[in-house]
């Protein structure tokens, strides 16, 4: 049977077909229990395996450089440091005040339909210090990106940009600042490169690489500590160190395709584990970037229950090798993250980091305001425009009634 178009009592046209739609979700529903239970069953053996080879630390950094060396140089996982892998640390708490200093970016991607093509990159930072009574500093950078062609400016490549400036710009506002410094942004340490292969996007990022590492070299050698605040984090690098625990010498050549605790994620195996305000133990990250990051600049991760009492809510935290070897900036690290996570209370996310996100988040007012300073300064020097697309016209005179990409 056909979907029915029909309008709402508002005038609304509805095109989803709800009866498709709600089969589907019958179909979900009858299937969930099953997928749940075998679920289930993998994270309690992922528990068990995390138990078994909870010490086993050398003899696991032996077998993954094993893998890498001989199997998949490309694999990705956890790698043991020196404390047991289901070990937990408490939250001291700051023994002296401290620099607070967080920084996050929003963007402005290209639209081929608008009235003129533009790009932006807009980054917010807050900075202040604990036990001051001075307000917080608020600093935002915007970089307007705009060319005759921004055909190669693809979301990935902005994206690029953007992590670049986010990270630049903590170590630009760093300078001058009272010491011990702890500075953070949202998301991976990671510079993320998409798999665009076109050779001038690859060298693009090479660039992009190179100038990061000399932005966290420059942090390293003024001792401030950085870090990634990844929320809900998906990938899961202690599960998949417990897959290679788990691999056979046969399983070995095949270890790219082998997953036998598919669907088990790590904040599955260490909810039970951490308390809240607790740390996991450090582990280094072993990924196929790895050896970009070298030395002091090694990116190392935990995990942190930011939660409270029967409501966990796990984090993975990213950050330098600099920092994980000296305790004292890994403990300072732990305490700013629980305590200003605190602050926001039943919603656990790092206070000065969201004040960051509002500081640089471009509005759409913005973004037309933006988009008509660029068309009135084209028209003043006589320039032509070709305006905006058919669709688009036609999407604005019926205005946005329903998701639209």
């Amino acid at each position: 049977m056909s979907n029915t178009k029909v309008l709402t009592s508002k005038g609304v046209l509805m095109s989803l077909n709800y009866q498709q739609v709600r089969q589907q979700v019958q179909h979900l529903g009858e299937s969930a229990p099953a997928r749940f239970q075998q679920l289930q069953e993998s994270r309690d053996k992922a528990q068990e395996l995390l138990t078994h080879n909870a010490g086993e630390i050398v003899a696991l950094r032996q077998k993954v450089e094993r893998i890498v060396r001989s199997h998949d140089n490309s694999l990705r996982c956890a790698l043991p440091v020196q404390e047991l892998l289901n070990a937990h640390f408490p939250h001291l708490g700051l023994t002296a005040p401290v620099t607070i200093l967080a920084a996050d970016g929003s963007q402005i991607n290209p639209d081929r339909h608008a009235e003129v093509e533009f790009s932006l990159i807009n980054v917010g930072a807050i900075c202040t210090r604990t036990g001051s009574v001075q307000p917080p500093a608020i600093t935002i950078k915007s970089e307007l990106l705009a060319a005759d062609d921004l055909s190669l400016m693809t979301e990935n490549r902005l994206a690029l940009k953007r992590d670049l400036a986010e990270r630049a710009m903590l170590a630009e506002l760093a300078t001058g600042l009272e010491p011990p410094i702890i500075s953070f942004t949202d998301g991976p340490m990671e510079l993320w490169g998409s798999k665009e292969a076109d050779a001038e996007y690859i060298s693009e990022y090479q660039d992009s690489l190179a100038e990061y590492i000399m932005v966290l070299q420059d942090l390293s050698r003024r001792n401030v500590v950085t870090a990634g605040y990844v929320d809900k984090p998906f990938a899961s690098p202690l599960v998949r160190l417990l897959e290679v625990a788990s691999a056979t010498d046969e399983d070995l050549p095949n270890i790219r395709h082998f997953h036998p605790l598919r669907g088990v994620r790590d904040t599955d195996l260490l909810a039970s584990i951490i308390a809240p305000g607790e740390r996991s133990a450090v582990f280094a990250l072993q990924s196929q970037s790895s050896k970009k990051y070298a030395n002091e600049l090694a990116l190392h991760f935990f995990y942190l229950n930011v939660g409270r009492p029967g409501k966990p809510w796990l984090v993975r935290v990213e950050t330098p090798a600099w920092v994980v070897e000296s305790p004292g900036s890994l403990d300072a690290l732990h305490a700013v993250l629980v305590d200003q996570c605190r602050i926001l209370g039943t919603r656990p996310y790092p206070y000065l980091l969201h004040r960051a996100h509002e500081t640089a988040v471009v509005s759409l007012e913005e973004r037309d305001q933006v988009t008509q300073m660029i068309v009135m300064e084209l028209q003043r020097q006589g320039v032509p425009l070709a305006g905006q697309s058919q669709k688009q016209a036609l999407k604005q005179s019926a205005g946005r009634t329903r998701f639209q990409p």
